[in-house]
């Protein structure tokens, strides 16, 4: 068994099929098909059913993929703290983020960082809840996430960095009941058709909290897709509760922003693995917490 071996077959489990895989890790199926087949040979049990076009992991299979992650995790960081003597001048960082944070204030590092290292290819993955952020950094897949919450609780696995706060604001059409920079409370939003996001994410939580407050919002559009919700709110299909970061784009695009009182907060933070970060994910953290906030935990 090596590294490759275990490298391929996460790469089955975290893509649902040999096909996604090989095309992730740039391989040939057959060839990546024959890593497997070596792999369960040399453990004796079979790791996937073949459902169709995927898979499904047997018993054994679900029984490897927490050590698989854990010693792919441990090369990893040691291949890093080698390569660190080299002054972080190549590498790759992933990262998991949600959509939101995604622009801010996820890009901002982003492009600190790469004026620092220009080396280091960042990826970014995405989470659309807080739960699919922190799994993706507590089973190694990612070394670092950036999450957001209205409340953030510690996480078994990994470890949290706040740092910043969001206020949420109103966004609505240009032909809708507010003004731009209007105080709005919950008896102003009585009777409107709100635009809201899935369930596990920061605005989704408030506008829930609106409606429990007594607020007389009709859930309208609920979508995955953070991008659409804006488009559906210059075409009048609701307002929408969004965090501050969508500010000036909303105006620049001739929605009306007003603020929520009384404000409610989106805490966000970054999590990193329990075991130990490589050098590019902890000179990037550094990064991030030194212009943002301080890092705890």
């Amino acid at each position: 068994m090596d590294f490759r071996q275990l490298e391929r077959f996460l790469a089955v489990v975290d893509h649902g099929g040999f096909h996604r895989a090989a095309e992730v890790l740039y391989v040939a199926q057959p060839s990546l098909s024959q890593s497997i087949k070596q792999l369960e040979r040399e453990l004796g049990e079979a790791l996937f059913h073949r459902a169709g076009r995927g898979v499904v992991l047997t018993e054994a299979g679900r029984e490897l993929v927490g050590p698989a992650r854990a010693a792919v995790h441990a090369l990893g960081l040691a291949v890093e703290s080698v390569g660190a003597v080299r002054g972080l001048r190549s590498g790759r960082l992933e990262i998991t983020a949600m959509p939101s944070q995604a622009i801010a204030p996820l890009a901002g590092v982003i492009s600190r960082f790469t004026a620092y290292y220009p080396g280091v290819r960042v990826v970014v993955r995405a989470g659309a809840t807080a739960d699919q952020v922190v799994e993706a950094v507590r089973t190694g897949r990612t070394e670092l996430g950036l999450l957001a919450g209205v409340r953030l609780a510690d996480r078994p696995g990994v470890g949290l960095h706040p740092v910043a706060r969001q206020r949420f604001v109103v966004v609505a059409p240009a032909a809708g009941p507010f003004r731009t920079g209007a105080r709005v409370g919950p008896a102003d939003l009585s009777g409107l058709r709100v635009i809201a996001g899935q369930t596990g994410t920061g605005m989704r939580a408030v506008v829930d909290e609106l409606i429990e407050s007594g607020a007389g919002l009709t859930i309208a559009v609920e979508t995955e897709h953070r991008e659409a919700i804006l488009p559906m709110v210059l075409a009048g299909s609701g307002i929408a509760v969004l965090t501050e970061s969508w500010r000036e784009i909303s105006e620049r695009s001739g929605a009306v922003v007003a603020d929520l009182d009384p404000p409610f907060h989106l805490e966000v933070a970054y999590a990193s693995h329990a075991d130990g970060l490589g050098p590019a994910a902890r000179a990037f953290l550094q990064l991030a917490t030194d212009r943002e906030g301080r890092s705890v935990g």
